[in-house]
């Protein structure tokens, strides 16, 4: 085996101190390409983590979120560990390769967790090349106990860049609209959760119909339409305090809001009459600018990651279609011309994609395209998709599918850019207008 050296990550948490041990050789033989089309999914042996006494539960649960983490993004198939001959396998122990290369592994987790003398989580993994028999990365983490599924979802965000070359989403959350009751009587709370489903946490009563949640980019506040009131309008929650306030006072229904990349702005739609046009809002000064002036609904904005230019819904060529402009409402060229009508653009973190929502002959498609309108993809279409919304990597796209019949609604999917691999997110109810945090760093 090649010495490790031991460095001090760079990012001290503030809740996890993290030390980590990289390999000699900076390219591993075990990696997966991305980039390319039909990525086909990299067999990975995640065990449970060894842990004495009270732990042991823990560590099996850590492990096992670590591998649904991975599962989930598609890119990667755990073995089954019923075929495993090493049940645990500690982060001081040199694997048995040849045991995990019988069951068809090419990388292997190692983990084990145990208490610092504060009492605080300590939990040490490694990640294997098993055909090189090899370390290729590993790293130690120190959290409360009780922050174990946060520890778990930073393992597997360094798994994933480092076999990917890309930035984990794991440890993110999403906040979206609960919706429960009679199909014709729903009840809508907003919600916060993490990315997987887990850590459900309510930040409204549901007194009132709620919409349209968006994150600042610290992920501390969200902007949201609220029908509290005579006229529905855009409001601020801040997660931490749960304050709430009206954003502004403006003569007409404000809708679709969503934060500029600096967070000093919202930008949204305000309806006069059977118009509606785009404006923005600074939070700071309260002063509002007008960005499209059309006998037209105009709808959905969503900023570029470095703020120069906005993507949106408009109606000003007779059928909803994608327009980008300028952030300050100049140019609005038109990006979509096939058959059917575009709603919910969100502009990838990445910068080279925009998500939509497809209406066409009844269906409705989860789709992306290039910023200039070429490389139209459709990722996934049926009955009733909507509401993109982009993982903080963007390669994975968060969307609710409505399910019919009279029991039937909505219900929270995620799909991965290269590999189409879709999964259901567990709730304990309905869900929709989903939208991704940032990563909790």
């Amino acid at each position: 085996m090649r010495t490790m050296r031991m460095r001090l990550a760079a990012a001290v948490l503030a809740v996890c101190g993290a030390v980590a041990w990289a390999a000699g050789d900076a390219h591993a033989v075990v990696e997966i390409d991305i980039t390319r089309g039909n990525v086909q999914p990299l067999p990975i042996a995640v065990p449970a983590f060894t842990g004495g006494g009270r732990d042991q539960d823990l560590a099996a649960d850590i492990a096992s979120v670590v591998a649904s983490d991975l599962q989930r993004s598609g890119l990667f198939a755990p073995v089954d560990p019923a075929t495993f001959s090493q049940a645990r396998v500690g982060p001081d122990e040199i694997p048995r390769f040849a045991d995990w290369r019988v069951v068809g592994a090419q990388a292997l987790v190692a983990g084990g967790i145990g208490r610092a003398a504060d009492g605080r989580l300590q939990v040490d993994f490694r990640l294997w090349d098993v055909l090189a028999g090899e370390q290729i990365t590993g790293q130690q983490f120190f959290t409360r106990p009780d922050n174990w599924r946060r520890v778990a979802h930073l393992v597997a965000d360094a798994i994933y860049e480092r076999l990917t070359g890309e930035k984990g989403y794991f440890d993110s959350r999403v906040v979206f609209v609960e919706e429960s009751g009679a199909k014709d009587q729903r009840v809508k709370r907003l919600a916060i959760m993490d990315y997987d489903g887990a850590n459900v946490q309510y930040l409204t009563n549901g007194d009132d119909l709620v919409l349209t949640p968006r994150f600042n980019p610290s992920s501390q506040e969200i902007t949201y339409m609220s029908y509290a009131g005579e006229t529905p309008r855009v409001h601020l929650l801040n997660i931490e305090t749960g304050r709430q306030q009206l954003i502004r006072d403006f003569p007409g229904m404000t809708f679709a809001p969503r934060f500029s990349p600096d967070g000093r702005r919202v930008i949204m739609s305000l309806q006069q009459d059977a118009n509606a046009n785009i404006f923005t809002l600074d939070l700071q000064s309260g002063q509002a600018a007008r960005l499209t002036d059309t006998a037209a609904i105009n709808t959905a904005p969503s900023y570029s990651p470095d703020g120069q230019r906005v993507v949106f819904e408009s109606d000003r060529g007779g059928s909803q279609q994608l327009y980008v402009m300028g952030a300050d409402g100049s140019n609005p060229q038109r990006i979509t011309f096939a058959r059917g009508s575009y709603s919910t653009p969100v502009w990838s973190p990445r910068g080279d994609l925009i998500a939509f929502t497809r209406r066409h002959e009844g269906k409705f498609a989860i789709g992306v395209i290039r910023p200039d309108g070429s490389g139209e993809r459709i990722l996934t279409e049926g009955f009733h998709n909507e509401g993109p919304t982009w993982s903080p990597n963007g390669r994975v796209i968060m969307f609710f599918r409505e399910t019919r019949g009279p029991n039937g609604g909505p219900e929270l999917w995620t799909i991965d850019l290269a590999t189409r691999s879709e999964f259901k997110v567990p709730l304990p109810a309905f869900g929709s207008d989903p939208a991704w945090s940032p990563l909790n760093r």
